[in-house]
């Protein structure tokens, strides 16, 4: 099984790579598999690569969803 998690492009650099963050931690990706990325896309991130680029409306109900799902690990694990 694989995990992919939403992340937003806060900077690209040069080489093809990206700062990007999700729930409040920053990372460094690379984009060389999604077309025309842009800072402040949010795309989707295994392994260290972006592998999609969401258009607004899917990135905002993603996030939501994946916040929602991190609230609810976090307290199974506090239970």
């Amino acid at each position: 099984m694989c995990l992919a998690a939403p992340y937003t492009i806060k900077e690209i650099f040069p080489d093809g790579s990206a700062r990007a963050v999700s729930g409040g931690v920053e990372t460094d990706i690379r984009l060389d598999l999604v077309e025309s990325p842009a800072s402040g896309d949010t795309v989707l991130v295994h392994a260290g690569f972006a592998i999609q680029k969401l258009d607004r409306g899917e990135s905002e109900e993603l996030i939501a969803l994946w916040n929602e799902v991190s609230r609810a690990a976090a307290a199974a694990f506090r239970a």
